[in-house]
């Protein structure tokens, strides 16, 4: 099956290429204290919880910083973490999605503004891309050992709608109302996914010549440095010339 991990060059994902590492971290803290709020500190029945930490030590994060969050999401006192969404246009039409984390709506929201008017772009209302973007569950993981010719049937049942084996990596794609079955069923293979998360996939790209596509990229690379922002997604055409260009410099 052929999978949508090629959208990956689309969305341009915080700690992205092994960077800014204290910038991963921060998120998955966010992500951990937030489902300690939401649904208590045990992982066997806080599945975004139980998720969180499965991410956090894929990414090699000091159980002493996990053990941290948790506490912290315990504190009633604690600062409280609220996920934003941000919608609009870079210049010449590309859709942007921002998705945000944040313990000060105020700061969020004025730096995200910011963003889009030193970039001429354009904030819209929230809703206004949702006919641009579908939401996927995205799972990663090594195939090792693993045969999927026995697991693959099992993956289907459990949701998927592509997956695909490139550099050693298995990529499954799952609409939205499937990520938590395929999370258990991972589970139950006891399968620990590098990643799994909810992506906005777009359904149509727009090509730019190189560039202006930098010039729109630049915007994006603006809001990924924003600590409060978690991921953003566009749908500028990532062509081979613009790859190869970003590699050159």
């Amino acid at each position: 099956m052929s999978g949508h991990s090629k959208w990956s060059t689309i969305k341009r994902k915080k700690g992205a290429a092994d960077a800014k590492r204290s910038k991963l971290f921060s998120k998955l803290v966010k992500d951990i204290t937030i489902a300690v709020k939401e649904s208590g500190n045990d992982p066997d029945s806080n599945p975004r919880l139980r998720l969180a930490i499965t991410l956090a030590k894929a990414a090699s994060m000091p159980k002493d910083n996990v053990a941290r969050a948790i506490k912290k999401g315990d504190d009633k006192d604690g600062a409280n973490y609220v996920e934003l969404t941000y919608e609009g246009y870079a210049p010449h039409g590309i859709a942007v999605f921002v998705e945000c984390t944040t313990d000060n709506t105020q700061r969020t929201v004025s730096n995200v503004r910011a963003i889009f008017n030193k970039y001429s772009g354009s904030l819209g209302k929230n809703g206004s891309l949702s006919f641009i973007f579908d939401r996927k569950g995205i799972f990663s993981f090594p195939i090792g050992d693993l045969d999927i010719d026995e697991i693959e049937l099992e993956i289907i049942d459990a949701g998927a709608e592509d997956f695909e084996i490139e550099d050693g990596m298995v990529t499954i794609t799952t609409n939205l109302e499937d990520f938590g079955n395929m999370m258990k069923k991972l589970e139950e293979l006891n399968i620990e996914p590098e990643t799994a998360e909810l992506q906005r996939i777009p359904n149509n790209t727009e090509s730019l010549d190189v560039e202006t596509s930098k010039k729109v990229l630049r915007m994006i690379e603006a809001f990924e440095e924003d600590d409060d922002v978690v991921n953003v997604f566009h749908n500028l055409e990532m062509t081979d010339d613009l790859q190869k260009a970003l590699e050159e410099e």
